[in-house]
């Protein structure tokens, strides 16, 4: 009876294997647990779950992976049109120079701590051309053809930024709004400046380079009878380029304080002759009142009599 049920085990068994079913013998678990807390079937469930969810949860982490490293990638890749190179002590350098750009490249990595875009096409930096550059301590614009700066042309470098090289290119009018929260040092010098009062007034709050004190020469002023082209301006103290603002204020003021004067005057004049005229015209109706002559005739009377 024993082999019986044996033999119809193993058939069992057999069969459960070819159709990839798995067989558990509870009676065999039964003698080695307790009774009442049976964990073959519990442990082959677990096995099959984790071998059905394996493959999934392998795939699912490597496409985390990939997609964390594309990020990364995107993030710190080196610019198409550049050259990039990293070290321990300076951090990242992108290197675009002489490559006859034309537009500020808008690729460059985000940890880039050095840009050099010197000897290109430049002629205008429009606004927040290098938003995005949280850790960027130089930047080189030099031998371009740079003739304006807009509003807000370096707005998010105030923080970071170091350097700032500007040297030859065709920089005319100074306009600080595009310096937007600039502490970097600037070298301005090479450029055709126009020396007005504006960049007289302007340069002060700006962070210069020692060299510029030399290099910025004014090829044209106004007013332009001072005489300080091909001066350095800033080196000579006793140039003043706003004394023609100082003297159209004065100017200003001295017409504005005679209008007033001379609408007081006016106004005077107007008071005292309608006063005038009122003046007349009571005297002349006194004068028109009738007098009384019979109480005088009357009293003339009485006083002959007595």
């Amino acid at each position: 009876m024993d082999a019986d049920q044996r033999a119809e085990r193993t058939g069992q068994s057999a069969d459960s294997t070819a159709t990839g079913e798995v067989d558990v013998d509870f009676t065999l678990c039964t003698q080695v647990v307790s009774p009442g807390a049976c964990l073959c079937p519990t442990m082959s469930l677990l096995a099959d779950w984790l071998l059905r969810h394996s493959v999934v949860m392998c795939l699912l982490l490597h496409s985390l992976v990939l997609m964390t490293f594309c990020f990364h990638h995107a993030a710190t890749s080196c610019s198409k049109s550049c050259y990039c190179s990293e070290s321990e002590s300076s951090g990242k350098t992108v290197r675009c120079s002489n490559l006859q750009l034309t537009e500020i490249p808008q690729d460059i990595p985000n940890d880039t701590r050095r840009i050099f875009l010197d000897f290109n096409l430049f002629t205008t930096i429009p606004t927040n051309a290098f938003e995005g550059l949280p850790h960027l301590v130089e930047l080189d614009l030099s031998h371009n053809e740079l003739s304006q700066l807009e509003v807000g042309a370096f707005r998010g470098l105030g923080p970071s930024l170091q350097f700032l090289d500007l040297s030859s290119n065709k920089l005319v009018h100074f306009n600080p709004d595009a310096y937007e929260g600039l502490r970097a040092r600037a070298n301005l010098t090479n450029n055709p400046w126009h020396c007005d009062c504006n960049l007289q007034m302007a340069m002060p709050h700006v962070h210069l380079e020692p060299a510029s004190l030399t290099g910025i020469v004014c090829q044209t002023s106004d007013p332009e009878e001072i005489g300080v082209q091909g001066l350095a301006f800033l080196l000579a103290p006793d140039i003043d380029l706003c004394v023609v603002m100082k003297r159209t204020t004065d100017v200003a003021m001295l017409v504005v304080m005679f209008g007033w004067f001379s609408m007081v005057i006016s106004y005077l004049v107007y008071y005292v002759r309608a006063n005038q005229e009122d003046a007349r015209r009571h005297l002349e109706y006194l004068k028109s009142l009738p007098s009384r002559p019979d109480k005088s005739e009357e009293s003339s009377t009485i006083s002959t009599v007595v």
